[in-house]
């Protein structure tokens, strides 16, 4: 895709951002999986927040090649725990984090780097058994377990909705996330705030930020779909 249709991608919807946030901050991280230095950095000129990686092995290649310059990246995909080490203290934020075992690792190799790392725990808010993410029912009880780790900081939500043919499909799945997050925000533990829910992508993202999200992952609404 050309710059200038980038920059037109992203300039729409920032505007529909502006349009239906009322007045709320929302980010807009470029989703880059699949996607060149050069797309990438036609993204950030245009205004993008962050970009997102998915493949821990493609961001430590795009990450050593310079692809995103001194611009924000964050991990969005899933994390193994044998891959932990390509990815910490390299992003500003773990979006993707659903166990105690990968919070472990996390908080270890923070530890070894003498860095906090931010993360959000990731629910599974459609209970979709191919998916990853807490359960609903389970988060509490895992958040309370990520408060006892001192380098790993949790700053909110993520999650994958499940697909939707309609345009509104996900919005009660939306709706019970906000509502996950406004009840653990008047939690209090240490190293957990409620900062960013990171939820919605490039077709259902106009009902994620209706319904309350401040971080939206795009990819094919910016960049057209994957060669």
């Amino acid at each position: 895709m050309s710059s200038s249709q980038i920059r037109e991608n992203v300039e729409r919807i920032q505007s529909e951002i502006k349009e239906l946030s009322q007045g709320r901050i929302v980010r807009l991280l470029a989703a880059t999986k699949t996607r060149s230095a050069e797309e990438i950095q036609e993204a950030f000129a245009a205004g993008v927040d962050a970009a997102g990686e998915n493949r821990a092995q493609e961001f430590a290649e795009k990450f050593k090649n310079g692809a995103y310059a001194d611009y924000d990246v964050q991990f969005i995909g899933h994390l193994q725990t044998n891959k932990v080490k390509l990815v910490v203290g390299h992003v500003s934020l773990i979006h993707s984090v659903d166990s105690v075992k990968l919070l472990r690792a996390i908080d270890t190799r923070a530890a070894e780097l003498g860095l906090v790392q931010d993360v959000l725990a990731e629910v599974n808010i459609g209970l979709e058994p191919e998916k990853h993410g807490v359960f609903p029912e389970n988060l509490t009880a895992f958040l309370d377990e990520a408060a006892e780790f001192s380098h790993v900081h949790i700053r909110g939500l993520m999650t994958v909705a499940p697909k939707s043919e309609e345009p509104d499909g996900n919005r009660q799945f939306f709706a019970k996330m906000y509502k996950l997050f406004i009840d653990n925000r008047a939690e209090k533990r240490d190293n957990v705030v409620m900062e960013y829910l990171s939820m919605g992508m490039s077709g259902d993202y106009r009902a994620a930020i209706c319904e309350g999200s401040n971080l939206i992952r795009i990819g094919t609404g910016l960049f057209g779909p994957r060669q």
